[in-house]
C-alpha cells in the first residue's frame, strides 16, 4: 500500500504522485494520492494515518537517508511483540567537505547536540523515546492522531500520550538510520532556533512532554542576561564565572571530538559555532514562550 500525501505544492509534486500512480497501480495493493490541507507535517501524517489500512507504520523525514534493510529490520522486532521500535539515528554529511565535517562535528558532540539515547546507545533495552520509529496502528487507535496546533514538535506530545498509555520505545541495534547535517551553519542555526521556538510554543500544550535538557539553552541564555545585569551593577563575578566555566565545558568538548577525530585547524572554530547553536536554541525558545499565548488564541479562532 503507498499513500502519498500532497500538501498543496504549487510545483509539479502533485502530477509526479499521479503518474507513479498510473504507471504502478498493479505493482501494489493500493495506491492512494491524497492532498493535505492543513500544509504542515502533522496534518499530513494524520491524513496518512486516517487512510492507512495495514498493520504496520513507519514514519520517517525529510534529511535523512535509510538503508536497504531498514524497513525489514523494524518489522522482526516488531514479529516479536513489540508496539513501538525504532533504532539509532547518526548524523552524516552530504558530500564530506571540511565545512560540513565541522558542522557535524558540532551536531553529533554531546556538547551540542544533546543526549537522546537514540543518538549514543547501541545496545538493545527501552528508551525514552524514538526518532523515525515503527508503530502498531493500534498505537494510533488507542492514543488518537496528531496534535495539529504543533508543526515542529508533534512527535514529542506524541510519544508522550503514548508512554502515558503504557507503551514502551524499544532501541534495537539492528535498526540504524542517518540524518544528513545542514548544508550551512546558517541553515544550522535556522533549524536549531526554530526547534528552540515550537519547544517554547509547545509548553501551551503539553508542557510534561519535555525533559529538562531541553531547556538548558534557554537556561544557559537566562544565565549570561543574569550575568550581566548583575555586572552592570559592579558584581562581575557572577558574568566571570559562567564565562569560565562555559569555556572549560566546551574546551572538553574540543577536546573530545579532536580525539575522536583527526586534528583539523577548522576545529578550533567549534567553540564558537556551538555557542551560536546554543543561543539560537535559547532565543527561540524565548520566542515561542512569548508567542504561544497569540499562536493558541489565533488557533482556536481559527477552529
Amino acid at each position: 500500500e503507498v499513500i502519498l500525501v500532497d500538501s498543496i505544492s504549487k510545483d509539479n509534486t502533485k502530477n509526479i504522485m499521479e503518474k507513479f500512480k498510473r504507471i504502478n497501480s498493479k505493482r501494489f495493493k493500493n495506491i492512494l494520492v491524497l492532498d493535505n490541507e492543513g500544509k504542515t507535517l502533522p496534518c499530513g501524517w494524520n491524513v496518512a494515518l486516517k487512510n492507512a489500512t495495514g498493520e504496520f507504520i513507519l514514519r520517517v523525514d525529510a534529511h535523512t537517508m535509510f538503508p536497504k534493510n531498514f524497513i525489514s529490520e523494524n518489522i522482526k522486532e516488531m514479529e516479536n511483540g513489540e508496539d513501538i521500535v525504532g533504532g539509532r539515528c547518526e548524523s552524516i554529511t552530504q558530500d564530506g567537505s571540511r565545512k560540513q565535517q565541522l558542522l557535524l562535528a558540532a551536531e553529533e558532540s554531546v556538547f551540542g547536540a544533546g543526549v537522546a539515547d537514540f543518538r549514543r546507545k547501541n545496545s538493545k533495552e527501552y528508551v525514552s523515546t524514538l526518532a523515525f520509529a515503527m508503530y502498531r496502528k493500534k498505537v494510533f487507535e488507542k492514543v488518537g492522531f496528531y496534535n495539529e496546533n504543533l508543526a515542529r514538535t508533534e512527535d514529542n506530545e506524541m510519544h508522550y500520550r503514548m508512554k502515558l498509555c503504557g507503551y514502551k520505545f524499544l532501541l534495537s541495534p539492528n535498526i540504524r538510520c542517518y540524518r544528513y547535517v545542514r548544508n550551512s551553519l546558517k541553515e544550522l542555526i535556522k533549524q536549531k532556533f526554530n526547534n528552540g521556538k515550537w519547544i517554547g510554543i509547545t509548553m501551551y500544550y503539553c508542557p510534561k512532554c519535555f525533559s529538562l535538557y531541553h531547556f538548558i539553552p534557554l537556561l544557559f541564555l537566562l544565565a549570561i542576561i543574569g550575568c550581566v545585569i548583575l555586572a552592570f551593577f559592579k558584581m562581575p563575578l557572577f558574568i566571570i564565572t559562567l564565562a569560565l566555566l562555559y569555556t572549560l565545558f566546551n574546551l572538553v568538548n574540543l577536546v573530545s571530538i579532536m580525539k575522536k577525530n583527526k586534528f583539523h585547524i577548522d576545529y578550533l572554530c567549534l567553540p564558537f559555532i556551538i555557542l551560536t547553536l546554543h543561543l539560537a536554541y535559547g532565543i527561540g525558545t524565548i520566542f515561542g514562550l512569548m508567542k504561544g499565548p497569540f499562536y493558541k488564541w489565533k488557533r482556536r479562532k481559527l477552529m
